[in-house]
């Protein structure tokens, strides 16, 4: 009888090891930023296939705009990818795509093979920026405001529900004034 119990109690036990770190990795999504309600940290960066062209974050001021941050090497970018391309085509947010620590030839390639649904595309080669903005890891995405202050961060893979419970009603709120 005893050799019987003790698999099923391992079993078990591994059973709600398993539901416990489900929900540590569930929480890493909702890690606060202290960037919430402050200023887009500066920077002035080059646009992705036209080194020439560079934008700062004045450049957006006037309009909210998401900033997403992936590279060619993000498997869960890539997962993702058509979730932001379904965004971008609602056309309810300029989408700013943000490439970091990334080849410009690697980007620009996964950019013509899975599509790209970006306003534009910044590059941060050097990973600096992403650092400001508190990234810990692609893909990272914040939403900020037309006076460029950041009202919220989703980290890790972007979805349907965190646009339709979070990013919606937050543009719908900016578009109220409330």
């Amino acid at each position: 009888m005893s050799s019987r119990i003790i698999p099923l109690a391992a079993f078990l036990l591994l059973v709600a090891l398993l539901v416990v770190g489900l929900k540590i990795a569930d929480k890493k999504t909702q890690i606060p930023s202290p960037l919430i309600d402050k200023p887009v940290p500066e920077f002035d960066l080059p646009v992705l296939g036209q080194a020439e062209q560079r934008m700062s974050a004045e450049s957006f001021l006037g309009r909210p705009y998401l900033v997403n941050f992936w590279g060619s090497w993000c498997v869960t970018c890539r997962v993702e990818h058509p979730v932001i391309t379904q965004l971008a085509r609602m056309g309810v947010v300029d989408v700013v795509g943000l490439n970091f620590r990334d080849e410009e030839q690697d980007a620009l390639a996964w950019l013509r093979r899975f599509g790209n649904p970006y306003s534009v595309t910044l590059v941060d080669f050097d990973g600096r920026t992403s650092i400001d903005f508190g990234v810990y890891a692609a893909p990272e995405t914040f939403l900020v405001d037309s006076s460029g202050k950041i009202v919220f961060k989703h980290l890790g893979q972007m979805t349907m529900e965190v646009i339709e419970t979070e990013i919606l009603p937050r543009l719908a709120s900016m578009e109220s004034g409330t």
